[in-house]
């Protein structure tokens, strides 16, 4: 990755974690509107939910480290985690396929990749995850979940046939409740060696076979 490159992503991204400064004051107000109802994601359509600038950094230096080529990822959001992956994968050759439930936030996050200068990296698919990644069958070097936490399981389950010896899955949020029942489920099988960081806000999952 050129030097001009870099500070163009770098640019962008001082920009949005930024804007999402206030971002707790948006996820109290989401979490209100479920007083008398389940949450719904709409509810968070103005939040970031995104991954500290510390976390991006490390993302993208472990994709830099493992030379990580092919990224899935579930929960473009604004496209914070999104700018730090394909900062990673501008340095290995990669590609990201990213995937957003709000059409909205999808919308605003190709607006900050073509400010970025990374479109060209950056599949967004807008949709349920569950159905717009069901087909995808290339081999996966990364997956990064920090999108509905009730849905990494069986998202896991769906693209498990594309994991490889090697493959990582970035868990983020690990501390939540619907994230801590993924985790022990898989835990269960041997195939997997799990790795808490950030003071167990983040689980690194790798494949062993």
């Amino acid at each position: 990755m050129t030097v001009n490159k870099s500070v163009q992503i770098d640019s962008v991204l001082t920009e949005l974690h930024h804007d999402a400064r206030f971002d707790h004051i948006k996820m109290l107000k989401g979490a209100s509107r479920s007083v008398f109802r389940p949450m719904k994601p709409q509810d968070f359509k103005d939040a970031y939910l995104s991954i500290s600038k510390k976390q991006g950094e490390a993302l993208t230096e472990l994709i830099r480290a493992k030379n990580l080529r092919t990224v899935v990822e579930f929960g473009t959001s604004f496209g914070i985690s999104t700018l730090y992956l394909a900062k990673g994968v501008s340095s290995t050759g990669g590609r990201i396929v990213t995937t957003e439930l709000i059409a909205s936030k999808a919308s605003k996050a190709k607006e900050n990749f073509r400010n970025a200068g990374v479109e060209d990296l950056i599949e967004v698919r807008v949709g349920n995850a569950l159905e717009t990644l069901r087909d995808f069958n290339e081999p996966i070097d990364l997956l990064f979940l920090d999108g509905w936490k009730e849905l990494y399981l069986p998202l896991f389950r769906i693209l498990e046939g594309n994991f490889r010896s090697g493959t990582v899955v970035y868990v983020d949020n690990a501390d939540m409740a619907d994230t801590k029942a993924f985790l022990r489920t898989i835990a269960e099988s041997k195939k997997y060696h799990l790795q808490p960081e950030f003071n167990g806000k983040v689980v690194i999952i790798t494949i062993l076979a």
